[in-house]
């Protein structure tokens, strides 16, 4: 934790990678300007039409503080790699012990310039307001991609809770900026949201701590949500961890509550809420809340204590037939703790299907005992400890040749390598969900993961996916030639076997990335 003065402007470790082409540059390369902002791709913080990369170390030593963390952008076409942290001149604060600046990260367009900006979480940052340090209140910062790249020179926004919305207070132990969700809406607005899931709320003259709250912006409009708001599903209750984990697209955003109380005892069962970007009294429109339920209530299988259901989400867009735009979404959302018969912490998986109206469908239900499903159900094999949920192809109907998902399962064994963990490749529109399962874990031959499988390396615990790409990362590597963590770049034609065009490997030493750092590779 550290000290930041008040002013203007296997889950604690989390970095990023939005979807890459080109390789890394040399480190301290000079970067190549664009003439000005173009854009045109989702992720471009130098404006000139080549996707860049963004990788965090949030437990990075930084200026001798250990765990403050840093976050580095590789700019495509070998353009240079910029590093981010609160020592870059620009920033309002200093790097100090336990920061984690980087734990989480996204990305868009705040102010339509055409070259992407960056938003970086600093959850456990403490903050000084009136004398007082607030232990892990929480700071976000935006930093603006420029034509010569990004970092260093950039205009940079810090923010505590209450710098962000005056309505607020900034107060300990909030952790603001736990997660981050970003993008266009699809009317062209650009919006951020921000989880607080550390708030406490007061309700009918109660405090309940950790019940959570989201931050939202469109435009400059800045609103807040809490499960005590009318209109938003669920009620407040204490740990509910409401923001704790987010995902959305252009016309839609969810919010994981992975602590929510379902029924009378389920404590930490967990719950999932839908919104829209329709504005309605200046905030975001509550479309529906998903949680297992009790039995026959709720989404497949049963709401019990410790299932955690929403500890991760993700969301891609959805084109139904009778339709001629993405107008529905696809939620997948990961249980790590859901017991599968008397199998402990084996974890399940769901994926929903959300329309304009707020009506959903389960598409999938997905666990080890599944119909062709490779792999058994493993206590503590954590299977849905991480989701990643992508569209290959949004221009066309949506169906089982287009959707593509990943599933973590960082508690897997694989021979005699206890946790080294594993990730699962299933289509989840097919009919039989098990008729295109594949398990992936690192092997030196026959596998997209190329490498050592060793133990607890948690491989599954780091995913995130892209249109054209599945990123894993093994951030936790024990294995001799990625010591410091490593990050693999999968085509999903590749895993398919209809490419052989090869996994990108990124890690430190190579490539022009510093040989530095604790976790490298963290995705998701």
């Amino acid at each position: 934790m550290r000290r930041r003065m008040s002013g203007a402007g296997l889950v604690a470790i989390v970095a990023a990678v939005f979807v890459v082409t080109g390789g890394p540059g040399a480190q301290g390369q000079q970067a190549t300007a664009a003439a000005a902002c173009t854009g045109g791709t989702a992720t471009d913080f130098n404006g000139d039409g080549v996707t860049d990369t963004v990788v965090a170390d949030p437990n990075a030593t930084v200026s001798e503080a250990v765990r403050a963390g840093l976050v580095r952008v590789v700019l495509g076409g070998g353009k240079g790699v910029f590093e981010i942290s609160q020592a870059t001149s620009g920033m309002s604060a200093n790097p100090e012990r336990g920061d984690q600046f980087g734990a989480s990260r996204a990305a868009y367009d705040a102010d339509g310039d055409g070259c992407t900006d960056l938003v970086v979480g600093a959850p456990f940052e403490d903050v000084t307001k009136d004398g007082d340090d607030l232990h892990d209140a929480g700071a976000v910062y935006v930093i603006h991609g420029t034509p010569s790249g990004i970092g260093a020179g950039s205009p940079i926004e810090s923010y505590t809770q209450a710098q962000f919305d005056p309505d607020t207070v900034t107060e300990e132990y909030d952790r603001f900026g736990f997660a981050l969700q970003a993008g266009t809406t699809s009317t062209g607005a650009p919006y951020l949201v921000i989880g607080a899931p550390g708030e406490n709320i007061t309700k009918d003259g109660k405090d309940f701590a950790d019940a959570g709250c989201i931050h939202y912006m469109q435009g400059k409009d800045t609103s807040t949500a809490n499960e005590g708001d009318p209109g938003v599903p669920g009620a407040v209750e204490a740990h509910d961890r409401f923001g704790y984990s987010l995902t959305g697209t252009n016309r839609y955003f969810a919010v994981g509550s992975p602590g929510e109380t379902i029924g009378a005892d389920a404590m930490f069962a967990g719950a999932v809420t839908v919104f829209n970007h329709t504005l309605s009294g200046g905030a975001p429109k509550a479309l529906v809340g998903l949680d297992q339920g009790a039995s026959g209530e709720g989404l497949d299988g049963t709401a019990e204590a410790n299932d955690q259901f929403g500890t991760s989400i993700d969301m891609t867009n959805f084109r139904p037939a009778d339709q001629t735009y993405n107008s529905d979404a696809l939620l997948a959302i990961g249980t790590p703790g859901e017991a599968v018969g008397e199998v402990t912490n084996s974890g399940a998986a769901t994926v929903v299907r959300i329309k304009p109206s707020g009506a959903y469908t389960e598409v999938a239900a997905i666990d080890a005992t599944g119909d062709g499903v490779e792999g058994y159900p493993a206590k503590g094999g954590f299977f849905g400890q991480r989701v990643a949920i992508a569209n290959t192809d949004a221009s066309v109907v949506s169906s089982d040749a287009t959707i593509r998902m990943a599933v973590g399962a960082p508690g897997h064994d694989a021979k005699d390598a206890e946790d080294s963990g594993a990730v699962h490749i299933l289509r989840p529109m097919d009919t039989s969900i098990g008729a295109n399962d594949k398990v992936v874990s690192r092997a030196p031959n026959g596998s997209v993961l190329p490498g050592t499988a060793a133990a607890r390396d948690f491989t599954g615990i780091s995913l995130t996916a892209g249109a054209d790409n599945l990123y894993v990362g093994v951030p936790y590597s024990k294995a001799a030639d990625t010591p410091k963590g490593v990050l693999y770049i999968v085509p999903w034609t590749d895993i398919a076997g209809s490419t052989t065009a090869g996994t990108t490997i990124l890690k430190p030493g190579k490539g022009g990335i510093p040989d530095a750092g604790t976790s490298f590779g963290v995705v998701g």
